[in-house]
């Protein structure tokens, strides 16, 4: 991380300090867009400085009730690790939420007998297993117990023709680089991701069981630096449905600081997105892009992976411009055997104005929610506030490509579904 303090090289100031997964020439084949998944791609790192590391399931269940767990693995220097499990549960019917986040004690991995993929605390188990099932060959396995009032068993499955996938093939794959040297970069962000998954277990709330039963997905993540120092800010879209089999778009941006771009200082400002398509419950396309600040994306590039916030306007709670709508695309080759061919998506939700929300289960304060440790050690900006908005909602995901991945599919399809929305907003 200090290297270059310390190395007598003279590097160009106008040399790139980033190098974006999504490529600064487009990636154009599913070669090159689609990395499957090694299980070491998911074992927890547990690396020192200062990363944090995240392992993260969404999922909606049968009354569109949404449900999110993580752990949160936080390095902060020379400090010992904070360690999180966190779980939200919301209820668009009701407007119920059911909150908690704990620090977790006696945090290992792996557990006896299991690889890194798995961990274990005093509150919680999450194990990674093959099963015996070949239409779904890995499940994880979550147990905790977060209160005396709140306690949760689900199992989390993964179809076979459902693959992981991380953007890009080989150990690499996946990885944004910060500095200038990759091979000894400032700082690092990789996401890898189950993208469509299935659910089932049970929640003990207030002594009363529920079942749970949805569809969701998965997605292991790492920030290697400080957060504020990675991106100002993000974006996170999750659609899934049960139509036709399945289907899911989803896609994660973050955008730099001015500190890195792709000429150094002050050419910064850069947003890199990935995503992907599962049509008729199979992977079907892995979208990756770069928007450099002094270029115009074409509208008809041959891969599209981004996000547009609609008319956005200040928020006086946050300090922050919410956006009244997000306008989602999606375009690629298809990773499919067959049929070859682009296949493209988009999807338009309204999210309303600040006096009449759509869909808004919460503005987070990020600050009020991290522990104590963690926020003294982040130099955020005086007078700035992380906030995270949240939204669900009813959506519909319009889809083109061959009819062999889904009957009508040449002509267009419009698929009902739920979308999951976050614009987190660091600086």
């Amino acid at each position: 991380m200090f290297a270059a303090l310390f190395n007598s090289s003279t590097v160009d100031a106008k040399a790139p300090n980033l190098h974006p997964v999504s490529g600064f020439e487009p990636k154009a084949t599913a070669s090159e867009l689609f990395g499957d998944l090694q299980p070491r791609d998911l074992e927890w790192t547990c690396s020192g400085g200062f990363v944090t590391e995240t392992q993260t399931f969404y999922h909606f269940l049968e009354d569109d009730t949404s449900l999110m767990c993580q752990v949160i693995h936080s390095s902060i220097g020379m400090w010992y690790p904070t360690i999180q499990f966190t779980c939200k549960i919301y209820n668009p019917n009701t407007k119920e939420t059911t909150w908690r986040s704990i620090n977790v004690n006696n945090f290992v991995t792996p557990p006896p007998g299991l690889d890194k993929r798995s961990c274990k605390a005093d509150q919680f188990s999450i194990t990674c297993r093959s099963t015996t099932d070949p239409a779904y060959p890995e499940t994880y396995v979550i147990r905790a117990n977060l209160s005396d009032d709140f306690q949760l068993s689900l199992d989390i499955s993964r179809s076979v023709s459902v693959p992981g996938f991380k953007v890009g093939p080989g150990p690499k794959g996946g990885f944004s680089y910060f500095g200038s040297d990759v091979n000894k970069p400032e700082g690092y962000v990789v996401h890898r991701f189950w993208p469509q998954t299935a659910a089932s277990g049970h929640i003990i709330r207030k002594g009363q069981a529920s079942t749970v039963k949805g569809i969701g997905m998965f997605v292991h993540a790492i920030q290697g630096m400080r957060p504020n120092l990675v991106a100002s800010r993000w974006n996170f879209g999750n659609f899934q449905s049960s139509a036709h089999g399945g289907v899911s778009a989803i896609q994660m941006e973050f955008t730099t600081l001015d500190t890195h771009g792709r000429h150094g200082g002050g050419s910064g400002g850069v947003t890199v997105n990935v995503g992907s398509l599962v049509l008729g419950g199979k992977l079907a396309v892995v979208t990756a892009e770069t928007k450099w600040p002094d270029e115009v994306p074409e509208e008809s590039a041959p891969v599209i992976s981004r996000v547009t916030h609609i008319e956005p306007v200040h928020d006086a709670d946050t300090g922050y411009r919410m956006p009244r709508a997000f306008d989602f695309r999606w375009a690629g080759p298809s990773i499919l055997t067959v049929p070859q061919g682009t296949i493209s998506a988009s999807l338009y939700v309204d999210v309303g104005d600040l006096a009449h929300p759509k869909g808004l289960i919460e503005k987070v304060d990020v600050l009020a929610e991290i522990p104590y440790v963690i926020k003294t050690m982040v130099n955020y900006v005086a007078g700035t506030k992380p906030y995270i908005y949240q939204w669900q909602n009813k959506a519909k995901l319009v889809v083109r490509g061959p009819d062999n991945i889904i009957p009508g599919l040449s002509d267009g399809l419009e698929i009902d579904g739920i979308l999951y929305t976050e614009a987190s907003f660091i600086s």
